[in-house]
């Protein structure tokens, strides 16, 4: 089966690959050359474990092609995946569907027999009602069905969130699209997976329900956690006596500097503006995307309050910059809130990140680079981890002290345990739990 996904992009390269990687023929289009050309060298894009190497053996093997063509990708494909970007609109928080559409009007103009066309990228509800009718009526001439297959990927975890996954969802109104999707996904369905037909609509909301329940799990225990630090509760005690509730669970209760990425905080707000337009406001989700906003705001005034107050002329050291670890994702990360602020105040920032490297991000103007955790505390008064990064669970706490020049770490991942710390010489601030006092000689 010859199947074309417009869109090179997280979504669109991670479906393409992994669809390869079943023996499918698959053509990835994206219209910025310079991406085309860079994963045809074999250069990724974005920073995603275990997809280069699935991308490369694919390549190899002759089943994954990148183009810039679109027509000749759509030429004979029984399946077209539409996974381009749908920012935010500017103005209000809906989702732009500019390049969904102009994919849309792309591939009516190209089809040349029955296809499958599939949204993958995250649209409002009615988006696939929507593109079936404006491709019926520029291709009247042509047969084909629609399709809402939306993704539940996890940055960081992508690739093996798509070929073992928790659920395939297709909202479909046709038994020959559902057939051609049936057999796409077949190669995960036959291990367990559930393969899940409805309509458009419940498709379509079923991945902003997702998010949107996820993102206010995050924002509770954040809210809680401030709640704990108040009162003089445990955060991390807090969170494993709710959890054990098999009613609740364990998953999403880890505090944090606030949500980020690709998906919590644009898929909340979509959420929300399709609710209202719906004339159905969604005031749980509305109140969700008000406390992450404010929280990631308020990370400057609470490391200045854990610091006594001025922070000019104190050295900074922030560990980790990518909303979450194991990507090189900034969007709408903690820390384009908190650097910006840090140098505004008058410190001096010295950033390490694994992944993420100096590359002209406005937010990050003016700051230093370092090379590795020892050197970015170098002469610090403070080091802040930022990203939860695992190589950060494992430093030398004893060596980190000793480079800086004040043993003040502020946690806002909440990395070690208080008792551990105890043995240190850190200060240590973390977020929902007491401050651990360093050790006096």
């Amino acid at each position: 089966m010859k199947i074309a996904v417009i869109g090179a992009g997280y979504v669109g390269l991670v479906s393409g690959a992994c669809l390869a990687e079943f023996g499918f023929d698959v053509f990835c289009v994206d219209q910025d050359a310079r991406r085309v050309n860079d994963l045809n060298a074999g250069r990724m894009p974005i920073h995603e474990a275990g997809l280069d190497t699935l991308v490369h053996a694919n390549q190899r093997a002759g089943r994954l092609h990148f183009t810039g063509d679109l027509k000749s990708a759509v030429a004979g494909a029984e399946a077209v995946f539409i996974a381009v970007s749908t920012p935010t609109r500017r103005g209000d928080d809906a989702a732009d569907l500019a390049y969904v559409q102009q994919a849309a009007d792309q591939i009516a103009a190209a089809l040349d027999g029955y296809s499958v066309i599939i949204t993958k990228s995250t649209v409002p509800v009615g988006t696939a009602r929507m593109l079936k009718a404006r491709i019926k009526a520029a291709r009247p001439d042509v047969e084909f069905d629609m399709a809402a297959n939306p993704e539940f990927l996890r940055e960081g975890s992508a690739v093996d969130d798509f070929l073992r996954p928790d659920r395939i969802v297709v909202g479909s109104e046709s038994k020959r699209a559902q057939e051609t999707l049936r057999k796409i996904y077949q190669p995960i369905t036959v291990t367990g997976a559930p393969l899940l037909f409805t309509d458009f609509e419940s498709a379509e909301l079923i991945k902003y329900a997702a998010n949107g329940y996820l993102a206010m799990r995050l924002a509770f225990i954040n809210q809680l956690a401030d709640l704990c630090e108040k009162v003089g509760g445990d955060i991390a005690v807090v969170a494993q006596g709710i959890g054990h509730d098999k009613r609740i669970g364990h998953h999403y209760l880890h505090p944090g500097p606030g949500f980020g990425g690709s998906c919590f905080p644009k898929d909340s707000r979509a959420l929300a503006a399709t609710a209202r337009e719906a004339g159905s406001p969604f005031s749980l989700i509305e109140a969700v995307v008000g406390a992450n906003d404010k929280r990631k705001a308020g990370l400057f005034d609470r490391v200045q309050r854990m610091l006594g107050g001025s922070l000019a002329g104190k050295r900074i050291a922030v560990l980790g910059l990518a909303f979450k670890a194991d990507t090189d994702d900034l969007r709408d990360a903690p820390a384009l809130d908190l650097v910006p602020a840090l140098t505004s105040a008058k410190a001096s920032v010295v950033a390490f990140d694994p992944v993420v490297k100096a590359n002209g991000t406005p937010a990050f103007a003016g700051i230093d680079w370092a090379q590795n955790a020892y050197e970015a505390a170098e002469g610090a008064d403070a080091v802040i981890v930022l990203t939860e990064w695992n190589e950060f669970r494992g430093l030398d706490l004893a060596k980190l002290a000793g480079v800086m020049k004040a043993p003040v770490m502020i946690d806002l991942r909440n990395l070690y345990s208080t008792a551990d710390i105890a043995r240190t010489p850190f200060t240590y601030h973390s977020i929902g739990r007491k401050v651990v006092k360093a050790i006096t000689p």
